[in-house]
């Protein structure tokens, strides 16, 4: 494919800044939109003084501001559209917030590709499934979702749901739209103070000294899924023009995960054990404490992955151990 000009919003993020790096080391044009309040500039410091690369700070719900990153780029045929309030503890206290940026910034970001006639790639997430009843997750699964009185977690899983209904309406409008969901992914940005995600967590835990917090005695399952594949599938279900049997890959919505699934007890003394085989590491591993879970938290999480093998070719390739190896590496 030819280089093109592309907007990654929420690009100083984990997963957008590892986005833009593998973008630009293929020769295309990035702009990279970022409120800064969960991304940060230094995730791209690998980028920054690059030709073909330029960062904007701006909110993914400010067209102007939008518009203002489409005239600096020069124009668009790309959107990866990753800006969203993420984090647990968010959900929970800012409820208002992640459903007006999530919903209301993907709307704009929709708008903006129509205008300008550009493919759009949604950052979705599994939490669209809400209480996820069926395992793995696929499409055609139920999505359902509890007594918004009882919780606020779902304001971030039904924002994207949305999201999606949103999507798959342009896509039946004639916008190229594709959705990615990511299955739980990790490396070494990943967020790991309160309001990160868990294998951020645990290792800032051991690297600070502090005790490690098992919710509900760690007894729920995930898929952990490293940055690197993570990447690959947002650029397969991007940059290729149709499916691997020609067919147009518009509304096409792709789980991208690891299909290893594993308890967060057992992801705890998997990390416990590769800091342990570190003999550089001398420090005592810090204490397990069991505490109650967050209202709503999803008790397993499993992805099938098989339309993302089928249709542009994606398939997890880093073992669990391989990447939380990785990660403790570069941590240290």
């Amino acid at each position: 494919m030819s280089a093109l000009k592309i907007l990654v919003t929420g690009g100083a993020g984990f997963i957008g800044s590892s986005l833009c790096e593998r973008l630009v080391a293929e020769g295309h044009s990035v702009l990279a939109y970022d409120s800064l309040f969960r991304g940060s500039e230094s995730n791209l410091s690998a980028v920054q003084d690059h030709p073909h690369f330029q960062f904007m700070q701006g909110d993914v719900r400010d067209i102007d501001r939008l518009d203002d990153a489409i005239e600096h780029l020069g124009g668009v045929e790309l959107i990866f559209h990753l800006a969203a309030v993420n984090g647990t503890k968010w959900f929970h206290e800012a409820a208002h917030s992640v459903i007006d940026v999530n919903i209301n910034g993907t709307l704009r970001t929709l708008e903006l590709a129509m205008a300008h006639n550009a493919r759009y790639v949604l950052a979705s997430s599994p939490e669209a499934f809400g209480e996820a009843l069926q395992q793995p997750i696929q499409n055609g699964n139920d999505m359902s979702f509890t007594d918004p009185s009882l919780h606020q977690r779902h304001s971030y899983g039904a924002s994207k749901y949305l999201d999606e209904v949103a999507c798959q309406h342009a896509a039946r409008d004639g916008l190229d739209v594709r959705i990615v969901r990511p299955f739980n992914a990790y490396g070494p940005r990943l967020l790991g103070d309160e309001y990160g995600q868990v294998v951020a967590m645990f290792f800032q835990a051991i690297l600070s000294k502090e005790p490690i917090q098992l919710h509900n005695g760690g007894l729920q399952t995930r898929s952990f899924t490293w940055i690197d594949d993570i990447v690959e599938g947002f650029i397969l279900a991007g940059l290729q023009e149709n499916s691997l049997n020609g067919e147009s890959l518009s509304g096409c919505a792709l789980n991208i995960g690891a299909t290893e699934e594993i308890t967060i007890r057992t992801l705890q003394e998997t990390i416990f054990s590769i800091v342990s085989s570190d003999a550089s590491w001398e420090n005592e591993l810090p204490e397990v404490e069991v505490v109650d879970g967050y209202h709503g938290d999803v008790l397993r999480r499993l992805p099938d992955c098989s339309q993302a093998e089928s249709f542009v070719g994606w398939k997890s390739t880093t073992t669990l151990q391989q990447g939380l190896l990785r990660m403790w590496t570069s941590l240290r």
